[in-house]
């Protein structure tokens, strides 16, 4: 049995992973976790005694195959529940994250399934972060960050990088939501912030730091 500590471990070695090429530091899980790093040693010790991950002291850590299939089972759980919550039960994309950091943590494949087929298998949640299937398998996608985008060009919003509340109520104000056709109108020299049209209807000023966790795909 794995803990919804070790879970949630797991969960995060995996985000770190994806990306890096290199081994994952302890510090780099501590500061997610917001755990001290002496904490995260034992864990992490714990968690390659049952096989989970591949851990040397000083040398960082990676997943296991077995570790990376729990992990992505907990992802596919936690994204099923926010696509629920937000299309099912009314809930904003900015107030599902912490429910579903409980959720996720219910050990029921038949539920699970379940869930996934009221919602007509989907393969993103209201972030535009893909859902693994059945298999652990990941929706391909090819999303660029809007902060690469040249003047002029046209893209659709199809998800976000960062997923802390005040971000997402932020994007919501100004009326940059999934679907959203964006247009490049002007990018400042001095620190790369934006001008830019959403919409058709209304420009909005963005920063370069909210434009780098913004995902986009090009207008077909």
């Amino acid at each position: 049995m794995v803990s919804f500590t070790e879970e949630n471990y797991l969960k995060i070695i995996y985000k770190l992973s994806a990306e890096t090429d290199s081994e994952i530091s302890t510090n780099a899980v501590a500061e997610l976790t917001q755990t001290k790093a002496a904490s995260v040693t034992d864990m992490l010790r714990k968690l390659s005694e049952k096989q989970l991950v591949s851990y040397q002291k000083y040398q960082g850590v990676r997943l296991t195959e077995k570790g990376e299939e729990v992990a992505l089972k907990v992802i596919r759980k936690h994204r099923l529940w926010e696509v629920f919550l937000v299309n099912k039960l009314g809930f904003n994309w900015d107030e599902v994250h912490e429910i579903a950091e409980e959720l996720e943590h219910i050990n029921s494949e038949e539920l699970v399934q379940r869930l996934d087929d009221f919602l007509d298998c989907p393969q993103f949640d209201p972030h535009g972060d893909p859902i693994p299937d059945k298999n652990g398998k990941m929706p391909e996608f090819g999303y660029k960050n809007l902060s690469g985008i040249a003047i002029n060009q046209q893209v659709v919003m199809m998800g976000v990088a960062q997923h802390s509340t005040n971000f997402l109520q932020y994007l919501a104000k100004i009326g940059l939501n999934l679907g959203v056709n964006i247009t490049v109108l002007e990018i400042n020299d001095f620190d790369k912030s934006m001008t830019i049209n959403n919409g058709g209807n209304s420009n909005c000023f963005i920063s370069h730091e909210v434009a780098k966790n913004i995902l986009v795909k090009n207008v077909k």
